[in-house]
């Protein structure tokens, strides 16, 4: 299990994904925009895996993406978490989001981002966090933007062009 989870912000909490969350990861990734980025993971099988690696990260990693809901309602919102990529030969702590069709554009992504981005310099003292993107994802592009100080391209193991932003603990 993990560490621990990130405290919750204004409007959302977090928690461990559960076996009983498989209809609304399936929800989650079933519109047009997510499956442009995840175009299988609305399927059972793959929306099983899903929660499957997240699972397997909590005992890893002591993190993974975790379910990020609504504070006032229980509502599911997405996920957001902390996942270790390679990038460049070297192994990061990656912020990743994703979020219901009906909870984009309201500011969550970012908001979740950001506990997440001080969960993994506070709790798990990294000295650089990171979000990899497809280029052409916009709106995953203005919250990596937002949420990090620095920027470049690069060709990740699978040979696809990304936009990698990252943040570099500050010396205390």
């Amino acid at each position: 299990m993990p560490l621990e989870l990130p405290a919750p912000t204004d409007r959302l909490r977090f928690r461990n994904y559960e076996v009983g969350d498989l209809d609304a990861v399936i929800e989650m990734f079933s519109d047009d925009e997510a499956k442009r980025w995840y175009p299988t993971t609305s399927q059972p099988k793959q929306a099983e895996q899903w929660i499957q690696w997240n699972l397997q990260n909590y005992q890893e990693h002591g993190v993974g993406l975790w379910v990020i809901e609504d504070l006032a309602t229980s509502e599911f919102v997405g996920d957001c978490g902390i996942t270790y990529q390679t990038v460049l030969d070297d192994q990061i702590p990656e912020i990743g989001y994703h979020l219901t069709k009906a909870k984009r554009g309201e500011g969550y992504a970012g908001e979740a981002a950001r506990q997440c981005k001080d969960f993994a310099f506070q709790t798990l003292d990294a000295a650089r966090v990171c979000s990899i993107v497809d280029p052409l994802n916009e709106s995953s592009r203005r919250v990596a933007g937002a949420l990090h100080t620095s920027h470049r391209r690069f060709i990740n193991n699978r040979g696809n062009e990304r936009d990698l932003f990252w943040t570099d603990r500050l010396p205390l």
